[in-house]
């Protein structure tokens, strides 16, 4: 078989199409799930408060953060990068990451048919952790510090699993086939209604 028979085999296989297009997905929506994590969550540390038009970030957003880049992402990124959050490898591991994201993003048709290479599967992995690391950092340092409920708690970082890691493992079930977190809900739901 030739290598335009390849891509065709690989195409027009369910079992070889649907996991390939599955990852890449995946990678794709994880690494927004970190853009998201690397701005909201300092935007979040400068709110004051809401109003009717949604949150008040303070003055002290731009000064700190804003005023570092014309990028959201990056002008955050800095401001980790500045408080030990992240080091320069994260950063470059952000960038590399960022590259297979585009990549994704441009030649999806192509990598999922197996046109373009990519490395994206080897490298989710190291894009969760990337998330881990920056969530894990926030409940370490703010949310564990300001929760009476852990005064004199000892801690135990190595099993705490940050709500957007918990919820990316639950996306990933979902949309994996697995069922049993439905029925939990459901059944959940239902005892809500019983009592």
């Amino acid at each position: 078989m030739n290598d335009f028979d390849d891509r065709w085999e690989r195409f027009l296989d369910p079992e070889v199409l649907r996991p390939s297009l599955f990852m890449a997905t995946m990678f794709i929506t994880t690494f927004e799930i970190l853009k998201d994590s690397i701005v909201d969550r300092i935007r979040d540390f400068y709110t004051n408060g809401w109003d009717e038009n949604g949150s008040i970030v303070s003055p002290e957003y731009q000064q700190q953060v804003t005023s570092r880049n014309k990028s959201a992402v990056y002008a955050s990124l800095e401001w980790l990068l500045e408080r030990d959050v992240i080091d320069q490898v994260d950063f470059q591991t952000f960038e590399n990451l960022k590259k297979i994201r585009n990549m994704l993003a441009h030649q999806l048709f192509s990598v999922v048919t197996g046109q373009v290479e990519s490395d994206h599967s080897t490298q989710f992995p190291v894009l969760v952790e990337l998330l881990r690391k920056i969530e894990l950092w926030w409940v370490i340092n703010l949310e564990i510090p300001t929760n009476p409920d852990f005064d004199d708690q000892e801690i135990d970082e190595a099993g705490i699993v940050p709500g957007a890691v918990l919820s990316l493992q639950m996306l990933i079930e979902v949309a994996s086939g697995n069922t049993e977190l439905l029925e939990h809900w459901r059944k959940m739901s239902q005892r809500r209604k019983d009592n």
